[in-house]
């Protein structure tokens, strides 16, 4: 980047070390930007339990001081976006040893609940919460994809997606849309859930 000056975005950072990194070259004026996987804003090494192989992912889960880190860079900037890390993996690949285990989890439909829960505990009510967490999912993420959306104005394409952020659901595999239904949420109670998404205009879903 320091040579040629090409932009870099770097996926699923997991690691304090990693993050240093980051920081150093963004306080360089460097092009660079980055991402978390939404898992591993919340989890750390002490969640795979004896072997879970729900938590096996890729990037690993690491220590508390790397999710610590973490939840630092997204209130610092250091980290641009929030992702669902959606990597979905049936039973076949995923009811075996841990080591022998496919590396991925459902992360799609836990998103919205992920980064609300994220905020909640990190954001410092003054600084609306809620509004952080959803930048880091959509008009930050579109920012850093260089992409026209994540945002409401006049002409804009009608994406939109609507939810009750006070209602609490509860993670099963049967209530999943997703084909893999592996995760290491499962049976955890979540609170804020989609309603409807739109799509171009069109309804894609409602619930």
């Amino acid at each position: 980047m320091r040579v040629t000056g090409a932009r870099v975005h770097l996926c699923r950072m997991s690691s304090a070390a990693g993050l240093e990194l980051v920081r150093a070259a963004k306080a360089e004026g460097l092009p660079v930007t980055c991402d978390v996987g939404a898992h591993h804003i919340h989890l750390t090494e002490m969640d795979i339990g004896y072997f879970d192989s729900n938590a096996r992912m890729l990037p690993p889960l690491r220590a508390q001081r790397d999710r610590d880190a973490i939840r630092q860079g997204l209130l610092d900037g250091t980290i641009d976006a929030i992702c669902s890390d959606h990597t979905p993996v049936d039973d076949d690949e995923k009811l075996l040893p841990f080591g022998e285990a496919t590396p991925g989890a459902t992360g799609l439909e836990l998103l919205l609940s992920l980064a609300l829960k994220w905020a909640d505990e990190c954001v410092a009510p003054a600084a609306q919460p809620m509004s952080r967490a959803i930048a880091k999912i959509t008009t930050d993420a579109a920012r850093v994809s260089a992409l026209a959306c994540g945002q409401l104005s006049v002409g804009s394409v009608a994406d939109l997606c609507l939810f009750d952020p006070h209602a609490r659901w509860t993670v099963e595999a049967g209530a999943l849309a997703s084909q893999g239904k592996h995760t290491p949420f499962l049976g955890y109670e979540m609170t804020g859930q989609v309603q409807a998404t739109i799509v171009a205009g069109q309804v894609a879903y409602r619930r």
